[in-house]
């Protein structure tokens, strides 16, 4: 029997969306999206604040008919999702209960997930061909002759849907309403009519792995390509002045004076810090890790600059497959002295302690994934105790090195006039004239005042 639900987007425009029993609810967020004119990539749906399941059908949903249901923004950051691939005979033999578990971030597509789940990661290190099978047939079906290998598809029947096509496998979890918790995939295969050579032609047109795109590039590519990795991407010499440039920017008064907001501010944190907090459970507490991977997962390079003792600095652009042995052997490379021994310390941090980067390229001390780092990082390089006074007074650059110096530019703060704020005027005074007399304004006089009885 068919109904119909009610899609209130946040500009306060509803979208009626027809439904049967067999509807699933991430069709209901497509539709409505399309009628809003607006991308359903980016918006989930919510009822009395608690999120829709997009991947169930209107059957199962709990919702009832002409349910309203809101559109709300999701977090642009990708969300963590458990994968369960359950694998068809015999490839199930080979891996243990026969099925594939990975946690991938949710803008991955389907292709991505085949891709990362038969990399040999997720199956204890056995390499399981998912994506480039293909099957030996002869032509017209001939029991002898001449044959070739055809293409056999994979089929994911995720939720009780089948994605068999290419185009399929292009559409992100997300797209498919999987944005966090877990999901089993089951998998089968079926031979196609399409040669292997022309399915992989396809396959490589389709889903063009971005690791590849670098070798489009202009005329000057060979060049890049022989770049030595450990260059650093800019020099800056040390500044000529011994005073710091923040110390000679001028300063006013109410810079240093703290505003209401700022008093609201303290207030609220003493009140959240003084109220009592549950412990997290288990599941919030792997939810909370899920989540720190996806972002870690999500970042594609962060900028280090290391500053060296003579106020000399380098920046690097470093990726995921960057460990702390990377950066030493950067930082070696434009060392006058690279025999000299140092150690690099993260801002905030001590000599031999936590903070401080190993020259160790064990995935354990990956500068993204290992030591947290993003955006734009500065580093610390100091020198061991072994190290004598005359070469710590040596230039630490070498000389090609400090030729491609350039000075720090310091933008020039903008100069502006601090706004007067006028006191309040005390409660006891009122900025109204009083009456002649001796009686004060908004007291009452003794001859009305109530007698007692």
């Amino acid at each position: 029997m068919a109904t119909h639900v009610v899609v209130i987007g946040s500009d306060l425009r509803r979208a009626t969306i027809k439904v049967t029993p067999g509807t699933y609810l991430i069709d209901v967020l497509q539709e409505a999206c399309k009628k809003l004119s607006i991308s359903s990539d980016k918006y989930i749906l919510k009822q009395k604040q608690k999120t829709v399941d997009l991947t169930v059908p209107f059957r199962t949903s709990g919702l009832v008919g002409g349910a309203k249901l809101e559109l709300v923004q999701k977090s642009n950051t990708p969300s963590a999702v458990q994968i369960g691939l359950q694998l068809p005979q015999p490839e199930a033999k080979e891996v243990p209960g026969g099925r594939l578990i990975k946690k991938l971030p949710s803008d991955l597509t389907l292709w991505g997930v085949l891709r990362q789940l038969e990399s040999g990661d997720a199956s204890a290190g056995r390499n399981i061909n998912i994506t480039a099978r293909g099957v030996a047939r002869t032509s017209g079906g001939a029991a002898s002759g001449a044959g070739q290998l055809y293409y056999e598809t994979p089929i994911l029947n995720i939720m009780g849907r089948d994605y068999t096509t290419f185009e399929d496998f292009q559409k992100t979890l997300a797209q498919l309403g999987h944005n966090s918790g877990s999901v089993l995939v089951r998998l089968t295969f079926k031979t196609t009519d399409q040669t292997l050579f022309e399915a992989m032609e396809r396959i490589s047109q389709l889903f063009n792995d971005t690791r590849e795109e670098p070798s489009v590039t202009p005329a000057a590519a060979p060049v890049l390509e022989s770049k030595d990795p450990f260059e650093p991407v800019s020099v800056y010499l040390a500044p000529s002045n011994d005073t710091p440039a923040a110390a000679l920017a001028p300063a006013q008064e109410s810079d240093f004076t703290p505003t209401v907001a700022h008093a609201k501010l303290h207030q609220s944190q003493l009140q959240q810090n003084s109220r009592n907090k549950r412990l997290l459970s288990d599941k919030e507490l792997e939810e909370k890790a899920a989540e720190e991977q996806a972002r870690v997962a999500a970042i594609k390079s962060v900028l280090v600059k290391v500053r060296f003792p003579d106020q000399t600095s380098s920046e690097w652009q470093v990726d995921h497959s960057s460990t702390g042995a990377f950066l030493y052997g950067a930082v070696r490379h434009v060392m006058a002295d690279p025999a000299l021994p140092f150690h690099l310390v993260l801002p905030g941090g001590s000599s031999g302690g936590k903070n401080t980067i190993k020259d160790d390229a064990g995935p354990k001390h990956r500068l993204i994934a290992g030591y947290k780092l993003q955006g734009r990082v500065l580093i610390n390089l100091v020198w061991d105790d072994e190290v004598p006074a005359t070469k710590r007074k040596l230039p630490f650059l070498s000389a090609n090195v400090a030729k491609q110096g350039q000075a720090i530019k310091v933008p020039e703060l903008p100069e502006y006039e601090a706004e007067e704020v006028t006191a309040p005027a005390p409660k006891g005074e009122s900025s109204e004239p009083k009456e002649s007399g001796d009686v004060k304004v908004g007291k009452v006089p003794k001859w009305l005042k109530l007698g007692k009885k």
